[in-house]
């Protein structure tokens, strides 16, 4: 079921920035994205970026210890969200990089906000083309242990996340 929500040309810009891995320079490279958080707009009617919710790049090491710990730590514990978190991992073979769509519904959302959230979230997937891991999480038990993410992004093969052994 559609509801009618449309997504920001902002929300679709972001997305596009933190997929396209062109080469750049190091201040360029500080600006990216890391993660961010896009929320529905106060009218209900539109999905945006959400303010201040985001990590970039530039802050990891800066102001930003863990980027998994520090993402976790935006998300509401009372309401709904969509998320890009762009994952650094390694398997035995090699590095790698995905970008995980999470939408994120925890138990203490209300009703009507986990209802036009689900029902609007094929709107903003549609925009993100190529995601390859997507993930709902309905609360703190299930993002805060990083392992949980390595077996999205691929099972019992992925050795570290972040940088931080598994």
């Amino acid at each position: 079921m559609a509801s009618g929500v449309t997504v920001n040309d902002e929300v679709i810009k972001v997305f596009n920035d933190m997929k396209v891995r062109k080469s750049s320079s190091s201040d360029e490279v500080k600006k990216r994205k890391k993660a961010v958080l896009f929320c529905l707009s106060e009218d209900k009617k539109k999905i945006i970026v959400e303010e201040g919710k985001q990590i970039l790049v530039g802050d990891i090491g800066e102001s930003v210890d863990d980027p998994y710990a520090c993402f976790v730590k935006l998300l509401p514990l009372n309401d709904c969200r969509y998320g890009l978190y762009d994952a650094t991992y390694e398997t035995k073979e090699s590095k790698k990089e995905d970008l995980v769509f999470i939408f994120w519904a925890p138990e203490g959302a209300p009703l009507k906000s986990k209802m036009i959230y689900a029902s609007s979230k094929d709107a903003i997937k549609k925009k993100f083309t190529g995601i390859k891991h997507e993930w709902q999480v309905n609360g703190l038990d299930d993002i805060q242990d990083r392992s949980t993410l390595a077996d999205k992004l691929g099972g019992n093969v992925v050795v570290s996340l972040e940088g931080r052994p598994l």
